[in-house]
């Protein structure tokens, strides 16, 4: 059996709750713990930097993408198992949802959102069918929840939408979910 390989979207800041950076680098922990291959943004600040480097301490194996216009902005992480510069934002998207098995999302800004509604997105329209988890850390992603809940009350999306969302609020139950989503 392959080694699996899971996307992180998370944001290139900290965030003001110290448990966004605690559940970033904990959660890039149990990664590596369960030989799983992180995948994410390649970036060495807020969010990303922190799960990075907790996935490389414990042993992990790291895939980073980063465009090329954001190797300064970042400080591309150049230390990874793997390292890859794309030319736009649109290919790493694709790069890392492509040499992924699943997606979970930490806390983060405009980026992570639109890395998250990209993947939902290709989800729903059946160009992958990858399980997609969203890690709710100390609420942080209720609105949300709630906004995505309101597209489909509102039927602007198909019921099935909330189907494609797996919610956490923990890293441990992050593993959890993924133990049981990609076997």
């Amino acid at each position: 059996m392959s080694q699996k390989s899971v996307c992180v979207y998370c944001g290139s800041r900290n965030g003001v709750n110290p448990a966004y950076s605690q559940a970033a680098s904990q959660f890039g922990t149990l990664l590596a713990q369960e030989g799983w291959r992180l995948v994410y943004g390649a970036g060495d600040v807020g969010l990303m930097g922190e799960v990075a480097r907790a996935a490389q301490a414990s042993g992990g194996d790291t895939f980073g993408v980063i465009p090329v216009h954001l190797l300064q902005r970042e400080v591309g992480k150049t230390d990874l198992t793997r390292f890859v510069v794309t030319e736009t934002m649109h290919e790493r998207k694709k790069v890392m949802i492509m040499n992924a098995d699943a997606v979970v999302v930490l806390p983060g800004g405009p980026g992570s959102l639109d890395e998250l509604f990209e993947a939902l997105t290709w989800r729903q329209l059946g160009l992958h069918d990858k399980p997609i988890l969203v890690m709710n850390v100390d609420g942080y992603w209720d609105t949300l929840h709630a906004l995505l809940d309101q597209l489909i009350g509102q039927g602007f999306a198909d019921s099935s939408l909330a189907e494609f969302i797996t919610w956490v609020d923990k890293p441990d139950a992050a593993i959890s979910a993924l133990r049981r989503l990609l076997n």
